[in-house]
């Protein structure tokens, strides 16, 4: 469901990502993961279409973007680290304006727009000002817009950013669901027991490579201990590399 070859991207003199390859099964919860600058956010942004790589491809759902990105974007739910809304629209305004982006009829806006919204304990706000959100709301109103029109791959950058307890356990519950509907999940995030819980895989990036990949278990004996839990496997790997 997505698959990257090769993918490089460049700023002037400074390499962001190197020659990554990279394939994520339909269903699967890929997590991603690595130091600050390491390259997870611009693999991010060039996996929602955002960014485009300087050299490589990118397919999602076996459509190339750079071919076809409107069709392989509507492929698509994006949530970003941060929630980048339009303050002055209505909760219910704003997932009218991202379903008139991905087309959807007046019925199915008014139906999956409720149940999202429901999801999400969003439902007595959705006609109250976004800019009177909290952080937390906010985020939530994101991830009910990436779902509204039930993308087959979700695209998510620290999902847990800003969310409290029983949000964060509604995230898990959510994703894993998703997973087992047969969604593609590729998520970046440096909660690393929320990735140990809920990844199937999970990638280690470091200067811009993708230094290690594996289930939880083969990262374990990738770092060559049977004992440590992901947060010592992530140092010990970063650091085999050089750590900056």
């Amino acid at each position: 469901m997505i698959e990257l070859r090769s993918v490089t991207k460049k700023y002037a003199d400074l390499i962001a990502v190197k020659d990554l390859d990279l394939t994520v099964s339909k269903g699967e919860i890929f997590g991603f993961i690595g130091p600050n600058g390491a390259g997870k956010t611009t693999t991010i942004k060039i996996l929602g279409g955002v960014n485009a790589p300087t050299s490589g491809s990118v397919f999602i759902c076996g459509i190339n973007m750079g071919i076809n990105p409107e069709k392989a974007k509507s492929k698509i739910g994006f949530i970003p680290d941060r929630p980048y809304l339009y303050e002055k629209l209505t909760g219910m305004e704003f997932l009218k304006f991202v379903a008139g982006l991905y087309g959807m009829t007046a019925a199915d806006f008014s139906r999956k727009a409720d149940e999202k919204l429901g999801m999400f304990s969003l439902l007595d706000w959705s006609h109250e000002l976004i800019e009177s959100y909290s952080h937390g709301m906010k985020q939530r109103l994101v991830m009910s817009a990436a779902l509204l029109h039930d993308p087959e791959v979700l695209i998510v950058d620290e999902p847990t950013v800003g969310l409290d307890p029983s949000a964060i356990k509604l995230v898990k519950s959510l994703f894993m669901r998703l997973s087992g509907e047969g969604v593609t999940i590729f998520m970046s995030t440096h909660t690393l027991g929320i990735a140990e819980e809920i990844c199937h895989r999970i990638g280690v990036i470091h200067k811009g490579s993708l230094i290690a990949t594996g289930t939880p278990q083969e990262l374990i004996g990738q770092s060559h201990t049977t004992t440590a839990g992901l947060e010592e496997v992530f140092i010990r790997l970063t650091e085999e590399h050089g750590v900056c």
